[in-house]
């Protein structure tokens, strides 16, 4: 009450000043003014005096005695939940490794994952592929049935400790971290690529090794399928740390920097969530698998910026099959090649009624770029053919 009057007699000083002001002879102001002045004096005093009656969730009063402190507003909005102790710990190793400068190389290399159930088909396409190039690349083999014969020097030696792995088990993330853990041993190594026995380059080594250590992303595929084959997998008991709104899908086939690598090997509290809640055969009679969700969730929610979205490894599902469409030696031809290495968008076909195909434009360094450097699934009687095509040609 005391601050009223004070603000009262204030303002009434005030306009007593302003109107005094007339018998001075120098200051001969407009009757007009000093009328707006006291009438913008008296409705100040009256809007403090008598507030308007605010509802309890209107926006807090500018003139109130109180302030906006305490008379709190509450806009409805969505609440942040609280993080268990083990989401907090996880963010903060992923945040420190993720703002750690990666360390300088004299020469970096590139990781070549091979994830095969023994010989690889393609390894004299591969010895074509890398030859002139040492020193630029590493390779890691996880035979997880038998113990490859290998045809080319580069390849010798390279097999790592395996284990059994079964298609859509999630054994098949167990493999791909274990790559990633063998090929991390080398500093050296600073982009990661997974490949499976089926796939073969489509461009050759300099365009390759370029294309990825001259970019800062890594190349996961990720996006959002709302249908019963993406969404529809989606396990409650994932919560509270990865709500349905996170999940995503995408390609096994991904190439990632080093920093990516690292941050792979550091989860537990993501990987832990899909190991036991992204299985086929789940509840509900859900079929989930984990090498399709796992990585995309999980690098959508942790670094969304840092992924391109996209696989470098093509595949063609426009067949709308349960596997992707396998080339054999009569589709093969330089027209087939030279046709994947310049697609320059990625589609992604989507399970819902719709059945639609979202459009990924490729672009890297704000430029559109192709999307591929790598395809699958070749039989290994294409072999001889691709071997002639790389060996006559200089466009890829």
């Amino acid at each position: 009450m005391k601050e009223e009057l004070a603000w009262t007699k204030f303002l009434r000083n005030l306009l007593i000043m302003v109107v005094g002001s007339r018998n001075r002879p120098q200051l001969r102001r407009p009757t007009w003014i000093i009328v707006l002045i006291s009438i913008v004096c008296v409705f100040l005093v009256a809007a403090y005096i008598y507030p308007p009656q605010t509802p309890k969730h209107s926006a807090c009063y500018f003139f109130s005695s109180q302030g906006c402190g305490t008379t709190r507003v509450e806009v409805p909005k969505a609440v942040a939940r609280e993080l268990t102790d083990r989401e907090l710990e996880s963010r903060v190793v992923i945040n420190e490794i993720l703002n750690v400068d990666p360390a300088k190389t004299r020469i970096p290399k590139v990781a070549f994952l091979f994830l095969t159930p023994g010989s690889l088909p393609f390894e004299k396409l591969w010895h074509m592929f890398f030859k002139g190039h040492e020193g630029k690349f590493s390779v890691y083999l996880h035979a997880s049935r038998e113990k490859p014969v290998h045809v080319s020097p580069y390849f010798v030696g390279r097999e790592i400790h395996s284990e059994p792995v079964g298609w859509g088990k999630f054994s098949m993330v167990e493999a791909e971290r274990r790559l990633l853990a063998n090929a991390l041993l080398d500093p050296d190594n600073q982009h990661f690529v997974l490949l499976s026995d089926s796939c073969i380059p489509v461009r050759k080594f300099d365009f390759m090794y370029n294309y990825l250590l001259l970019t800062n992303v890594s190349f996961v595929d990720c996006y959002v399928d709302a249908g019963p084959h993406g969404n529809g997998r989606y396990i409650e008991r994932m919560l509270p740390e990865v709500e349905m709104k996170d999940f995503r899908k995408g390609s096994q086939w991904f190439s990632m920097k080093r920093q990516h690598a690292i941050i792979v090997m550091a989860d537990s509290l993501y990987f832990t969530k899909f190991k036991h809640h992204c299985r086929p055969n789940m509840e509900g009679g859900k079929n989930c698998y984990a090498d399709e969700h796992y990585l995309p969730t999980f690098f959508s929610m942790r670094d969304p910026g840092g992924i391109a979205n996209w696989s470098v490894t093509y595949v063609d599902w426009s067949e709308r099959k349960w596997h992707p469409r396998s080339f054999k030696a009569r589709d093969i031809s330089h027209q087939l090649i030279r046709k994947i290495a310049s697609i320059d968008q990625s589609p992604h076909y989507t399970s819902d009624i719709k059945r639609s195909v979202v459009i990924t434009p490729c672009i890297l360094n704000n430029l559109k770029r192709p999307c591929y450097l790598f395809a699958r699934k070749f039989f290994p009687e294409t072999q001889d053919k691709l071997i002639q095509i790389f060996s006559n040609s200089t466009l890829f």
